[in-house]
């Protein structure tokens, strides 16, 4: 569990890339500048991706954590559009 005061929590565990950073884009860019994202995604593709492809888009990664069932839980901080 993380110390952030996280703004919308998504899940996106249920489909694969590259759909994966696309719902998470559709959800960060609801939220206003500084707010956080708590993403629930699975292992391989969507954790190599999403964290870097939400980053190139201007964004903050705050912290991944390994839940360790094959899951992570990442924290992102919208930046400024």
């Amino acid at each position: 569990m993380a110390d952030f005061n996280v703004t919308e929590k998504v899940d996106i565990t249920d489909v694969v890339c590259p759909i994966t950073f696309v719902k998470a884009k559709a959800v960060i860019e609801e939220l206003e500048t500084g707010d956080i994202l708590e993403i629930l995604l699975n292992d391989g593709e969507p954790v190599q991706n999403v964290p870097r492809s939400l980053k190139d888009e201007g964004h903050k990664i705050l912290k991944l954590d390994d839940n360790g069932n094959g899951t992570y839980t990442l924290y992102v901080e919208k930046g400024e559009e």
